[in-house]
Parts: structure tokens; sequence; C-alpha cells
């Protein structure tokens, strides 16, 4: 999941409210159509996507589905510009919370009107509560998702006669292990460093969260502090390091223990053969009040100002179905992509990794927290990181920080 740019989101607030704007009209629905599917992420995510495209169009000869990528780095702004104009996909896929932002300003349909909601019971209800608004409208669905594990050289803490960390004591403990047993590196993290998700899992795992339930801001908190101070302890006093390197890369090069994404999980054997038999997996390590881990993956909906949103609404649920799902899984094995189903029973079953490595991100998963779809968080992300990373540089104490974090999420839930 990729941070929006706050100027972005401003000028969405300012230039996409479409409220009271002319509903598209509809094409004849009997009619041959062909549909857009503006899809974030790379070249080889779109090509198992459009293998569930191509089997939707066997189903449905009149409907062709084409997948085009967007990458990381520029989706919000093209979806913002289609947004603004009212001109582009029929279909987006973004960010978890990204459809929500759109919906909220005329861009998404609402797909409960074509029974997208019936999929919530097939979704992982943490991942669900993520992608639906405050107000229940469904303007996207989970799509895939993604998730945390901690990687580890299982040669190094052999040699330094650790086992892999369940707490956060176990895991300060060990990084001491570590160096005394002359390991220069014993860890770093990838996915999050120095980021809002990074924090995330210290928050949650300490017991508290970015908003209360109806969507208060709620960093001011003695959870929120213990997690922080915990968090930055991490670089401060135990040297994880500021900059960040992959995954894999990190472990190639003597790192002992990795925070990363579960898409480096299929890459390490191929990429970095001399890790091959050197290299295992675990959930992260648990703080006082669990185990929870990030949730991240992409949303998919239906643009409002498209002229098939019907046909688009059944692509979507489509997308849940079996068959879509082994066809995605299938190419993603092929591809060496690390796809994990929307759906929670396919997170093993039938599942690109090998089943000690599902294992591990069933167990994160089922116990995980995603981003928040309340009102201004996006627009608050690059702010509330700005102020969490002023502590890890001792810039700033962790109380100072997370009031002034809160009063940015407060000033930006209007």
């Amino acid at each position: 999941m990729a941070a929006c740019s706050a100027v972005l989101l401003t000028v969405l607030s300012a230039a996409c409210a479409t409220s009271g704007q002319t509903e598209t009209k509809q094409a004849d629905q009997n009619a041959p159509a062909t549909l857009s599917f503006w899809s974030t992420g790379g070249d080889d995510e779109t090509a198992t996507f459009q293998k569930a495209a191509d089997l939707y169009h066997q189903k449905h000869p009149n409907v062709t589905v084409k997948v085009q990528t967007l990458s990381w780095s520029d989706a919000y702004a093209k979806l913002l510009a289609a947004a603004t104009s009212r001109n582009g996909p029929d279909i987006i896929s973004g960010g978890m919370t990204w459809t929500i932002q759109f919906g909220t300003r005329g861009a998404m349909v609402d797909l409960r009107k074509y029974g997208a909601d019936s999929l919530k019971a097939q979704a992982l209800p943490a991942q669900w509560e993520s992608a639906i608004s405050p107000d229940g409208s469904v303007y996207g669905v989970p799509l895939d998702m993604s998730t945390l594990a901690l990687y580890y050289r299982t040669d190094l803490l052999e040699k330094a006669k650790v086992e892999p960390p369940k707490t956060w004591e176990e895991l300060t403990a060990a990084i001491d292990k570590l160096k005394a047993a002359g390991v220069k590196k014993p860890y770093s993290q990838d996915w999050g460093n120095l980021d809002w998700i990074g924090y995330f899992n210290y928050l949650y795992q300490a017991g508290g969260s970015f908003y209360t339930a109806d969507c208060k801001p709620s960093l001011n908190t003695p959870q929120a502090e213990q997690a922080l101070t915990y968090w930055a302890d991490l670089y401060k006093k135990h040297g994880a390091p500021t900059a960040t390197v992959e995954g894999s890369d990190a472990l190639d090069t003597g790192t002992a223990m990795v925070v990363a994404g579960n898409w480096i999980a299929k890459g390490i054997d191929v990429n970095k053969p001399k890790l091959k038999g050197k290299w295992a997996m675990s959930t992260i390590p648990a703080g006082p009040a669990g185990p929870t881990a990030f949730i991240g993956g992409r949303a998919i909906g239906v643009t409002s100002f498209s002229k098939y949103v019907e046909t688009g609404a059944d692509f979507v649920k489509f997308m849940y179905s079996d068959e879509a799902i082994t066809a995605i899984s299938d190419e993603a094995r092929k591809r060496n992509i690390s796809y994990i189903s929307p759906r929670a029973d396919k997170i093993v079953n039938g599942s690109v990794f090998t089943p000690e490595q599902a294992q591990v991100f069933e167990a994160s998963l089922k116990t995980g927290k995603a981003a928040p779809g309340c009102p201004g968080w996006d627009e608050s992300a690059p702010d509330v990181t700005k102020q969490l990373q002023s502590v890890i540089l001792g810039k700033s104490d962790a109380r100072t920080a997370l009031a002034e974090a809160a009063k940015v999420m407060e000033r930006n839930a209007g």
C-alpha cells in the first residue's frame, strides 16, 4: 500500500466534489461492451488479474475487460485526474481507503445497490471494515491482501543461540544476544520503516488505535505513547537502521531478523540463492495486548462515470468466485507473485506459498487490523508520519509528537 500525497488529497477535496453532477447515461447492457480496469501495482500483477478478466469474457462473450497497469508512484494522481474530469476507467483498484475517499466525493458507485455487500461473509472482517465507508457505503471491496512477517537467518540465530522472538521483550533480548555473538546487523524493518505503517503494528499491539470506533482521533493515550516509545527505542537504543533496505537484500547482506511484507517470501530463494536453507519466517513479535499486524492490500470498485456500472459491479463480484481466484492464483504462481486472496477461506487453501509460509500469513492476517477508513485519514497520514519520525530522530518526545499528530487528524476529520 502506498502513502497518498497530502497535496493531492487537498486538491481532491477542492476539485473533486461531484455531488449534484448529472448521472452518467448507461449503455445498452445487451450490446458488446469493453470495460477498462486501471490496476495499481506492477505488470505481473496486471497479468494475473487479466486472467480473471479473460475468464469473465468466456462467460460473458459480449463483455471484454482490459486491465491496465498504474504504478504506485503515480496511480493516485491519475485516478484523481479521472475523478475530477469524470472521464476515465470503469473499474479501479488502489489503496484500501482510496475508494472511500473518491466515493464520498461522488466518483464511485455504492456497490450495495448491486449486491456486493454479500461478499462481506467471505472477506476477512478487519480488511472489509477498512474498505467500507463509515456510513456503510461499499465504494470498493478488498481485491487482495498483504501483511507482515518476521524473516530471519536461521544460521545467525543458531550462532547466537537465539529462538525467533515472540514478544517485544524477546525481540530486544534477541537483538542484544545477537550483538554479543558478533552479529553486526541484528534487526531491521522494511515495510513501514519510519512510516505510520511501521508504528501501526506497535500501536495496536499495545492496545491502542488511531481512531475510536466512531472515528474520533485517539492518539492521546498511554497505549499510543507506550507503543511509540518502544518503536522509537528499536532505532535509538537497539540500532535498527533508519535507512530502508529491502527485506531480502537485508537478509542477504547479513541482517539476522527483518520485518517485511509477504511479497518477498516467493522471491528469496530465486533472487538470493545463497540464502536457500538459511532463512525462515514467523509472525512478528506480539505486544502486551496481542499479536496484531498491519493488513494491507488493494480495494476494487466501479466509477460513477462508467457507462457500464451494472456490468462492472458484476465483474467485481466475479473476482470473489472460486474460478476467478484459482485463475489469479495459478498465474501468480507462474510469475512468482505473492498473491493472497481477499477471501479468508483461501489464505491457505490454494495458496501460492508453501504450507508453512501460508500458515504464518494466515496467523498474521487473522489477528491483524487494516488501515482506518475514517474521514481525513489519508490526508493526515503524511503529517502523522512526520510526527512519528520526529521521535525516532530525537527531535521530539512521544507525548508531544502524538498530541501534534492528533491535532492534524482532528483538523482533517472536518
